[in-house]
């Protein structure tokens, strides 16, 4: 039973007998669940229902309906116009509220909202926010300027954060002293209230450095999203006390494979080294898949100051110029790190697959390792592609990486008989001179080395998984479940009108259904346009003790156990392994992780989403800066994104922006919800994802990140026989014109969900909207 769906049933049962409450061991034997580990799944449903106050335990330890406490608590979306949208639930409809209905929530913050009305199928539910949980903000960021309009205030703060950009923050006397320019964090005292609506007030408590410092641009941001960026100091003596090598009693009770031919495959740049691979030939004709991980654990030991700050940060950001790495350097890039020639401690997966790439036996273990070879992708893929001179320098190697290529073509058409799903985008460099400032924009390039690494580390993630899943004790995996039936439903639609032969069940949509799709629309000029829109259909991997498989590969058992230096649920995978090694698979043994393991998962991935949007909003800003001194040149770009107020497109380094409507002069443009469209009133030009377009760029706002641009020649567009309603007539919407297809009014859901439930979505010249989808795309797996 899936674990919101256990959840559902037990929150109606509750609810139905609201007077009553009952032991969960009743709940158990009412549900007459089969599966032998139904009690605890059950405890773990009701402590979820417990921790977001849907349900009460009294003082027997019965659970019953909270009364007090009616309403969806989710996450609240802010619009600048003032309405907004709560996030609750993957597979439901964002509620919209009204400004009155509000209660000045600000964007992000967790709020307990009473449902209006449900809605129904033109639009979706609405709701009041009638309690402000917790505040995702409790300091704000933004550049300090002298002098005040108002009375009894020092100065103000401009935030550039897109989604507080419309409020005025006032600065009381009583904190630090900040020069005019110099970027801040003050605290906020006072927040938006029926008095000052878009107003809020505190004190200065740090000084980041002058605007145009260099650097000081991306700590804005690290700052806005509260990434925590400087280790304490007892973090850094802890790190600093373990030792640089691998002591002699270390190495009991490990097994020694530091003479078998393992090599790292990273980029050149890469110095935290946390995967070591090799390959070789059975007698059997089979193929040994060697994949030796970091034993970062053994350095990290749980509830340590160590190991609070790691799971604190959750993982290590990437951001242009710099990483924020999880744990200290001395060990992400030293005694974690698998350098060539030097000992290190490892977990190891040792697997047999038969050359058709099926898995026939493993082995999981501790070990330890040492790297023969500090091989990068560029090197391998030269070696693959035949490049004398390399094969020749790694002449003993050579045979090896050729069996891993075999290996590799095995598993890819594997994954690709069970229907895994695979996305070609490309993926951008940006380059920066030491002033931080960007001076190009390189296209990263997906080699034969790239991908067998790829498949090699899912491999492995798949196998762990496994193991622990059909070992039906409590652990942590990473999850990527179905998409939504009615998210599926619209796409299935979508490519029908495109011509495409579907036979697809939204309500039981396999990877292979919508691999299908993929495959038939492979090569043509809607190519790109079905691609961005599965992947809007689809959910978003996130981190689950519950074992729920993961459809984008179309695996059945998924976790992630590669990256312990930069992820902490890699981590906690290591100790789970270790710990069922020590301590057996028998009840007392379980018992020790599960109920921590929700936590867990809930907590880093919230950490990883705000990892994710601190490295996009740091590519956009870089990209915006590098564009700054073309304004006025020309470009061939593709639409990426279309809605009310215009479209979105993305020029071949993947620089994005946006073309409003206000500067499609040629005719009015109505906007066609169901095929994604903006069509010509007068002409019948049309605009869709994934139609090339020349551009030009007319503006460039670096602290919004904002490209504007227009087209050149507006003529050269296609022309559709589509009919769609002139949306001119009502009050809403660009240029005077109600919202969407048919009229339809902010408030209605189908329109929101293209945008303006996101505030970087409904703003005229915010770019960054598109990058949504290369979020999904990096949190695919």
């Amino acid at each position: 039973m899936a674990e919101n769906n256990l959840q559902d049933q037990l929150y109606g049962f509750l609810k139905a007998n609201s007077a009553q409450a009952f032991p969960a061991q009743t709940l158990v034997d009412g549900l007459r669940l089969p599966d032998d580990n139904a009690f605890t799944k059950v405890v773990q449903a009701l402590a979820a229902l417990e921790r977001v106050e849907k349900v009460k335990v009294n003082d027997a330890g019965a659970f019953q309906y909270n009364a007090d406490k009616e309403g969806v608590i989710g996450e609240f979306r802010a619009n600048e116009r003032g309405f907004g949208f709560i996030r609750y639930d993957d597979n439901a409809d964002d509620i919209f509220v009204n400004p009155d209905n509000t209660l000045f929530a600000l964007q992000g913050d967790q709020v307990r909202v009473k449902i209006l009305n449900k809605g129904d199928g033109n639009r979706g539910p609405e709701g009041q926010v009638i309690e402000i949980m917790h505040r995702s903000r409790e300091q704000m960021v933004g550049e300090f300027k002298l002098g005040s309009e108002y009375a009894g205030f020092i100065g103000q703060i401009v935030l550039t954060d897109k989604k507080f950009a419309t409020y005025d923050f006032l600065v009381k006397e009583g904190g630090m002293v900040a020069e005019d320019g110099e970027v801040v964090v003050a605290t906020i005292e006072d927040y938006p209230s029926l008095n000052t609506p878009k107003q809020m007030t505190g004190t200065i408590v740090q000084k980041i450095g002058f605007k145009d410092a260099p650097g000081v641009d991306i700590l804005q941001i690290v700052y806005n999203h509260d990434v925590p960026h400087v280790f304490p100091e007892d973090v850094l003596e802890q790190a600093e006390a373990i030792p640089d090598h691998v002591l002699d009693e270390e190495r009991e009770g490990r097994e020694d494979v530091t003479d078998q031919s393992l090599v790292t495959i990273d980029s050149i740049e890469s110095k935290d080294l946390d995967d070591a691979v090799t390959v070789w030939r059975l007698d059997n004709g089979n193929f040994h898949l060697g994949v030796h991980i970091a034993d970062v654990s053994h350095y990290v030991p749980e509830g340590t100051p160590l190991d609070q700050e790691a799971y604190k940060r959750g993982t290590s950001v990437y951001l242009t110029d710099r990483v924020i790495p999880m744990l200290p350097r001395n060990i992400s890039n030293g005694i974690a790190s698998l350098n060539e020639g030097v000992e290190r401690l490892a977990m190891s997966a040792e697997m047999e697959f038969t050359p058709d790439g099926t898995l026939v036996n493993h082995r999981l273990h501790k070990s330890v390792m040492r790297s023969h070879a500090r091989m990068t992708y560029k090197g391998v893929n030269a070696i693959l592609d035949g490049d004398e001179e390399t094969r020749e320098e790694y002449r003993e190697l050579v045979p090896m990486f050729e069996d891993m290529q075999l290996l590799h073509n095995a598993l890819s058409q594997k994954r690709q008989e069970r229907g895994a799903i695979e996305f070609e985008a490309p993926e951008a460099k940006i380059i920066v001179d030491p002033e931080g400032k960007p001076t190009d924009i390189e296209l990263r390039e997906r080699g034969t080395s790239e991908r067998i690494i790829e498949s090699f580390m899912l491999a492995a993630n798949e196998t762990v998984a496994m193991h622990f899943d059909l070992a039906k004790v409590p652990f942590l995996y990473r999850i990527h479940e179905a998409p939504d039936s009615e998210r599926v439903s619209k796409f299935l639609d979508f490519v029908k009108a495109l011509g495409c032969p579907v036979k697809a069940d939204p309500e039981h949509i396999k990877p292979a259904d919508l691999q299908n799709i993929h495959k038939y629309f492979a090569g043509k000029p809607e190519e790109q346009m079905v691609s961005t829109m599965m992947l809007r259909s689809m959910q978003q991997a996130k981190y689950s003790d519950q074992p729920l498989g993961h459809f984008g590969i179309g695996a059945d058992y998924y976790t992630h156990f590669t990256s312990p230096i930069r992820r902490y649920p890699d981590l906690t995978v290591h100790r789970l392994i270790k710990w069922y090694e020590q301590a057996g698979l028998g009840n007392e043994a379980q018992a020790r992780y599960r109920d921590d393991l929700p936590v867990i998962a809930e907590d880093t991935s919230v950490r990883e989403r705000r990892a994710v949007d601190t490295e996009r909003d740091t590519d956009a800003m870089k990209k915006a800066q590098f564009m700054e001194d073309k304004v006025g040149q020309e470009f061939d770009a593709v639409v990426n994104g279309v809605l009310k107020f215009g479209m979105f497109v993305s020029l071949e380094n993947t620089v994005e922006g946006l073309i409003h409507t206000s500067n499609l002069t040629d005719d009015y443009y109505n906007y066609d919800e169901s095929h994604m469209a903006l069509i010509g009133q007068r002409f019948h030009h049309i605009y869709q994802i994934g139609q090339p377009v020349r551009v030009k760029l007319i503006r460039v706002d670096k602290e919004q990140s904002a490209l504007d641009f227009i087209l050149v020649d507006p003529a050269a567009a296609p022309i559709t026989d589509i009919k769609v309603a002139d949306d001119r007539k009502g009050a809403f919407g660009g240029r005077g014109g109600k919202g969407g297809k048919g009229g339809k009014k902010p408030n209605q859901h189908n329109r929101s969900r293209q945008g303006d439930k996101n505030p970087k979505k409904g703003q005229p010249t915010d770019h960054r909207a598109p990058k949504q989808d290369q979020k999904r795309r990096q949190q695919h797996k």
